[in-house]
Parts: C-alpha cells; structure tokens; sequence
C-alpha cells in the first residue's frame, strides 16, 4: 500500500506498452516546448525587424505615389490570390502543364508537398484527395521495399566482411594449419548468432544519407545559385518530405549554362535517393528510440515496482532481448518458444547461419500474421473485450509492424542486444 499511495500511478500497475507510450508521447512534448524556445530565440527577432522594415516602405510607397492605404492593401491581396494561384514576379515555367503537374504530382506521393503548386478547382481538389490516397499508400510500399534491400545488401556486406577477417585471424594450431573441414566447422559455429548491428546498419544509412546530400547540393548550388549551406537545407528539407515550400529547385524555365532537361532528370534522381535514404534513416533511428524507451522502462522498475512488476514473478511476460542497456546489466537468458528457441522463418531457411535480416518469406509470412492479429484485436475490441498481450508483439519488447517495417524492427532490434 505504500507503494501505491507514493507512486505516481497509484490507480494500479500499467501495461507495459502503455508505459511506453506515454514516456514517448512525454518526450515529444518536451522535445517540442524545447524547439520551440529555440527557433523563437533564434527566428522572432528577424521577424520583428522585417515587420517594422515592411510598415516603413508601405508608408513610404503610399506617400509617394499619393495613394490610400486601403486601396494598397486591396491590390495587395489581389496580388496574394494570383500568387497562390502559380503567378510570380520572375518569370517561371508554366505550373500546370505536363512537367509541371508530374513534378506536382511527384510532390504528392512522396508527402512532400512543397505547397509552391496547389489546385485551384473544384475538381483538381476532389481528383487529389483519391490520387494521394493511393499514390502516397503505394509510395509508402515504395519506400517499404527498398528499406527492405538495403538492409539485406548492407547485412550481406557486412557478413562478408565479418567473415574475412575471421579467416585472416585464424592461427595455425600447435605449428600446424588447420584443416579446411575443420576452419568451415568452426566458421560455421561462430556465425550461428551473428547478425549484424542495429548501429552499424544505421551509421551506413547516415553516411549514404549524407554523401547524397553533399552531392545533390553541389548541384543545386550550380545550378539554382544558392548558397551550399541553402542546398544542404533544402536537401533535408525536400529528402524529409517536410516539404516547407520557401525553396524549391527546377522552377526556372531555363537554366542558363545548364542543360534544362539533364538538370531536372538529376533534380528527380535526388530526391528520389534522398527521399528513400533518409526515410530508412529515420525508421532505424525510430528503432533506437524504442530501446532507449524500454531501458528507460528498465530503470524505472526498482522505484516503482508496483507499476512494472518483476518480469520472473508475471505468469504471461516473456522476457525481452533487445533492451539496450549497459554491459553488466545485460545477461544471455535461455531460450524460450518466444524468443530464440524455435523461430520457423529462421531454422527452416537457415537465417541464422546467413546473417540475413529481411527475406520476401518472411515479409509476407509476417503480413499473414500481422493480418490475423489485426484481425483478432479489432473483434475484441469491437465487443469490448480488452486485448490480451499476444506473444508475437512481445517478443522483441515492443509491438512489430505490418509487413518489411515490421519484419525490419524484429531483425534489427534483435541484434543490439549483442553489440
């Protein structure tokens, strides 16, 4: 009872998932309070400063010409209302020919949405929200699947490497080589477990992510005349599909010293690359997340048992293997039928001697699963029963998605453990 009464949850223990998403949900708050502290530090006195400038050449404008400040303001917003509509002072191409609306319409899948080109019509607004909802769905396959190959490429890469210098660190046994049947023997056992690491994985994609990035701004430096600072941050901007609008590349109806169309086809292969790197960054990054939050969870066990009940003395918790926590904390616990014991897309297929993360059996071996799930957890919700912890969403300590992310989170999560 006194636990309960000085604990911060004293209405009873809470689900361990649910613990996780509100430690979640706490960060991002706190993150935002925090962002937003430094871009209003850092952007609201430019603001200022561009307010009092604005006021003082209107006043200025007004006086000169001898014209009224309403009338002003009336031309002003007409001025606004053809802006929106694709009108600019400098001559651009044509917004809403063929080129222009297939570069509109590759905005929309990606979830970029510069904003730089919006429908006008009735109907462009209708036929957008059916378009984008099953572009952007495929997309999102899209950039599934790719995410899916570069970790197979990058957990093959690595395995070779990993195997070559284990061959290059093999020593002759007392003065004599070792036989071949026995050095394969033995190459085959220590390469039983291995898998490559989740940090590993990640700093490959940031390092592509980023040799992109240099490289596409190279280009639209050359080629837009902004600075390379400028086309590092429309890079982010643009391959994070935040998409702000206040720079967009290949808005000019030529480009001088350039050839036009060979700079949009680079433009299109840049943020194509971009966009699918930086998508598989941040969904190993979300990966890392989630460890960080289950050893949080972890440490927040010893003062507040009653909420996070001892995981030996549960009758239905299985234990985690992928909680990051630090080396003396960290124990290898038995295998159990949960766990690493029996894993039938791996001792069937021998992913656990390929070092393999990802394969087309698995993706859609887990896309049945995770459908029978779904299934089974939408009926008990619809009849108001509560859903009970399946073993599959506990097995690496947090839920698993649908389909490669999902099978991504359980192959990379898995791994750190050991790293």
């Amino acid at each position: 009872m006194a636990c309960r009464s000085g604990c911060c949850c004293g209405s009873g223990a809470i689900n361990e998932d649910n613990a996780r998403f509100l430690l979640l949900a706490l960060f991002i708050v706190v993150y935002l309070l925090c962002g937003a502290a430094v871009f209003s530090a850092l952007e609201h006195p430019k603001e200022r400063e561009a307010k009092e400038r604005w006021a003082q050449r209107f006043e200025h404008f007004s006086q000169k010409y001898n014209l009224s400040k309403k009338e002003l303001n009336n031309f002003l917003r007409n001025y606004e209302e053809a802006n929106v509509a694709g009108i600019r002072v400098d001559a651009i191409r044509p917004r809403w020919d063929f080129t222009g609306a297939f570069y509109f319409v590759g905005t929309v899948v990606s979830t970029i949405g510069f904003g730089m080109t919006t429908p006008a019509t009735i109907g462009g607004k209708v036929f957008l929200m059916f378009y984008g909802l099953l572009g952007c769905a495929a997309t999102i396959l899209f950039f599934n699947l790719f995410l899916e190959r570069v970790i197979t490429v990058i957990a093959f890469v690595l395995k070779s490497c990993y195997e070559r210098r284990r061959n290059k660190a093999v020593l002759p046994q007392n003065g004599r080589q070792v036989s071949e049947g026995n050095r394969a023997s033995g190459a085959g056992e220590e390469l039983a477990g291995w898998k490559p690491s989740v940090y590993c994985v990640m700093l490959i994609l940031g390092a592509a992510a980023v040799l992109v990035s240099c490289c596409a701004s190279l280009m639209y430096s050359a080629a837009e005349g902004w600075g390379y600072l400028d086309s590092l941050y429309f890079c982010f901007v643009a391959f994070s599909t935040i998409g702000f609008g206040d720079m967009v590349s290949s808005q000019r109806v030529a480009y001088e010293g350039h050839a036009t169309a060979a700079y949009r086809l680079g433009n299109f292969f840049f943020i194509l690359t971009g966009v699918c790197c930086i998508y598989s960054l941040f969904n190993v990054i979300s990966i890392v997340i989630k460890q960080v939050l289950n050893w949080l969870l972890r440490r927040l066990e010893a003062p507040c048992r009653c909420c996070f009940p001892r995981r030996g003395h549960h009758p239905h918790r299985h234990p985690r293997r992928n909680v990051v926590a630090p080396g003396h904390l960290r124990a290898r616990r038995d295998p159990s039928i949960e766990t690493d014991a029996i894993n039938e897309s791996e001792t069937d297929t021998g992913r656990r001697l390929s070092g393999e993360m990802i394969s087309m059996r698995d993706f859609l071996a887990a896309n049945k699963v995770n459908l029978a799930i779904m299934q089974k957890q939408l009926s008990e919700m619809a009849v108001g029963n509560q859903r009970q912890s399946s073993s599959s969403s506990r097995q690496n300590g947090f839920s698993g998605g649908v389909g490669a992310l999902g099978i991504m989170n359980n192959r990379l999560a898995e791994t750190s453990v050991d790293r």
